[in-house]
């Protein structure tokens, strides 16, 4: 199995992105001209049979996602592209924003066109301002080409993209804080039902795809599901991009088939551990991914593996660290990180990541005392069940995986009187 592959990355470096001339020349644009032949039912039956699961860190299945939305009735729909990235280390979507977004273009005709919406929206986190220019750009030049507009390509089908910044909220990766974002409210999630499929932007039926996952059913489209699933496995189909940073000699953003190992992706495409330091744990999926310590580098990359292991594939992020960062260190960053952008609407989050990171301070310090540890397990699970939103229902994840892998850097709670 090749470690490394380049299906939804084909074109990474092969045009001019600012270009939509250079982008026709090695065929862009063709998965669009092949869906406006396709009922909406194949497309939908393409991407349900590629197993395709979302890319933002849910991983609900994409096809399932686009029939329910297609169900739902409504003359005006919307599609909406989230291209907010604020999980720490995942930049894959930057990469395809950056080096392919005419693909990007496509997947969103194509789901306008499989759901029945007639305007999308890409929100992009503020930090990603420097790449504004080229993606208006490159919209421009789609609707003068005729991809995007009244009646694309002669067909009674009609689509516009719109070009949306945040304010570089972490929360706002959640749909309905996005949402609520857009629509000029502060950037906090609401409960559902109703769901965004049913009642989103500007209170329409809404769609809502990650970057990564409307360009890999462009892909998906325009090469056929057999090219797609070719790679991985028999439940794992297909490739992800992947983003190593941290410790390693070669951080970056890769495509990789399911089904390698967390070793192989580390040691291999990584390069191993940056100055020859001793591997510790790895983070994966981004701050609200739970760690892996070495006993577990065998595990393969894929969903069912990463479960039984109690991991999952979450944004793509593989943060690597070394001995020279201790556990408690590590989960101190990510505490304060979630203090940081908790949005503060429910208590369980606001008041639970608090409370952590001042217990992890007395760990830190030897200043614990005795049943903190219990203290920590109920916060932890009391957010993860109680939390309006994946952010806070996420935010433990890192301590109860340090906690179950790492015991020893916690024996002072079992020491203090």
């Amino acid at each position: 199995m090749p470690k490394t592959v380049s299906f939804i990355t084909e074109n990474f470096d092969r045009y001019d992105p600012n270009s939509i001339d250079s982008y026709l020349k090695i065929g862009g644009f063709t998965a669009v001209k092949k869906a406006l032949t396709m009922s909406v039912g194949e497309i939908i039956e393409q991407i349900k049979a590629a197993s395709i699961k979302g890319r933002g860190g849910a991983a609900y299945d994409t096809g399932k996602k686009w029939e329910q939305a297609a169900a739902v009735p409504g003359l005006n729909k919307v599609v909406v592209c989230n291209a907010d990235e604020g999980e720490p280390c995942t930049f894959k979507d930057r990469e395809i924003l950056a080096k392919d977004p005419f693909r990007l273009i496509e997947g969103l005709i194509i789901a306008g066109y499989a759901v029945g919406a007639q305007n999308g929206y890409i929100y992009m986190r503020e930090e990603y301002r420097h790449l504004r220019p080229l993606i208006k750009n490159a919209l421009q030049a789609a609707e003068a080409k005729g991809f995007l507009g009244k009646n694309i390509l002669g067909t009674n089908f009609s689509f516009n993209i719109h070009l949306y910044s945040g304010a570089g909220a972490y929360v706002c990766g959640e749909g309905t804080a996005l949402v609520k974002s857009m629509m000029g409210d502060s950037g906090r999630p609401r409960t559902k039902p109703p769901f965004t499929k049913e009642c989103g932007l500007f209170d329409l039926p809404t769609l809502l795809n990650n970057v990564e996952t409307l360009a890999v059913a462009a892909a998906v489209v325009q090469h056929g599901v057999q090219d797609y699933i070719r790679y991985g496995t028999a439940d794992s189909k297909g490739t992800k991009m992947i983003c190593l940073a941290g410790n390693v000699r070669k951080p970056g953003a890769y495509e990789v088939p399911f089904g390698l190992t967390l070793r192989e992706i580390i040691y291999e495409i990584g390069g191993g551990i940056a100055d020859d330091k001793e591997f510790n744990f790895v983070q994966l999926g981004g701050a609200s991914g739970k760690i892996a310590p070495a006993s577990l580098l065998d595990t393969p990359y894929t969903y069912e593996d990463l479960a039984k292991a109690g991991l999952s594939v979450g944004s793509g992020g593989f943060l690597v660290v070394d001995k020279t960062t201790s556990v408690i260190d590590f989960l101190q960053a990510v505490q304060h990180f979630f203090i940081d952008e908790s949005c503060g609407k429910c208590t369980p989050c606001r008041e639970g990541n608090s409370q952590i990171a001042y217990i992890i301070a007395k760990i830190k310090d030897g200043k614990a005392q005795t049943g903190d540890l219990e203290v920590l397990k109920d916060l932890a699970n009391l957010m993860r069940t109680c939390s309006l939103c994946g952010l806070g229902q996420a935010a433990p994840n890192a301590l109860l995986s340090a906690m179950k892998h790492f015991p020893e850097e916690f024996k002072v709670l079992s020491l203090a009187g």
